[in-house]
């Protein structure tokens, strides 16, 4: 890693170990400790935010250059060694730890709040670059799972081998479809790769097979890929998921150099576009989060058992 890029990384409160893996604070985190707000997911799925983990096994490597990314792009490099899963996970939990500490003499922080955040009991494998190309993953989900941790993983869907090859996968899956179609797709996922399209059509074809929570994601960016419904509806029969998640773009990071703030659609015009995406493959709203601009598209009933995975009651 190039000195400069790791000096901007540190300075945009990333921690990294070994260079190719990283955690940070999502707003989130910071919220739920010293407000008691917490992310959509915690609505959603029952996880707390305070004790989540946001974390990537491999910052800075990604197939796509996606115009909404909020991470710095344009700094490729060759990992030499790639971390252990353990000593990954156990570096990643102490960084995070220091990350946290400053929130103890802060009045608004319950200090019972405070000790439950040190010790992280969900991973989201989902902070920045592409976490499938991490080497070891299944061990590394193998050695969450064994700590009692929860596991959410997001994926671009352009590693179906990988994925497919797996012993191990994690508790909820997304897989972000963020373009309708090739042209789309070209134009606001930048791939660096000439069968990106194909891959992710590898992908959608896999999940029904795989055992384990799956939900597509769609990053709903106005002006540029909002809209097509019959097209993304398409798609989603494909893969069958659980559950879709139509989130509305959020003009932060890096993407502000890329997008404008007219992008970010309005959370009507989100939940509008889920309820006809929800009529076009046979789901409907069973959650929503107006401040975070995300609809949760399911079966009817299933409010309650989304906060189950693999037999634990979030809530």
């Amino acid at each position: 890693m190039e000195e400069g890029y790791r000096d901007l990384l540190i300075k945009q409160q990333y921690r990294l170990y070994n260079d190719h893996s990283a955690v940070k604070l999502c707003h989130w985190m910071k919220e739920s400790m010293l407000r008691e707000r917490h992310c959509y997911k915690q609505d959603f799925y029952g996880i707390q935010s305070h004790r989540c983990l946001q974390m990537t096994p491999a910052i800075n490597e990604c197939s796509h250059r996606c115009t909404f990314c909020w991470r710095v792009q344009e700094h490729d490099f060759e990992v030499k060694e790639w971390a252990e899963p353990k000593d990954m996970l156990d570096n990643l939990i102490e960084q995070q730890r220091k990350l946290v500490s400053g929130f103890k003499g802060d009045p608004r922080c319950d200090m019972e709040r405070f000790e439950e955040a040190r010790n992280p009991n969900q991973v989201a494998i989902s902070l920045a670059g592409e976490p499938i190309t991490y080497p070891y993953l299944s061990e590394f989900l193998k050695e969450c799972h064994g700590r009692g941790m929860t596991t959410f993983m997001v994926t671009n869907g352009t590693y179906p081998e990988r994925l497919e090859s797996l012993d191990v996968l994690p508790m909820q899956l997304y897989v972000t479809v963020a373009a309708p179609n090739p042209q789309v797709y070209r134009r606001v996922c930048r791939p660096k790769i000439s069968d990106g399209w194909e891959r992710i059509m590898r992908t959608l074809e896999l999940l029904p097979s795989l055992d384990t929570r799956t939900v597509i994601r769609h990053t709903l960016v106005k002006n540029e890929n909002f809209g097509w419904l019959d097209e993304y509806a398409a798609l989603d029969r494909i893969a069958d998921p659980d559950l879709v998640e139509p989130k509305g773009y959020v003009f932060v990071g890096g993407s502000r150099t890329r997008l404008t703030i007219d992008c970010m659609p309005s959370f009507a015009e989100v939940k509008d576009f889920s309820n006809q995406l929800g009529q076009r493959i046979g789901m409907s709203i069973i959650n929503e989060r107006e401040d975070s601009r995300v609809v949760l598209l399911g079966q009817p009933g299933m409010e309650t058992d989304v906060r189950k995975l693999h037999g634990l009651d979030l809530m």
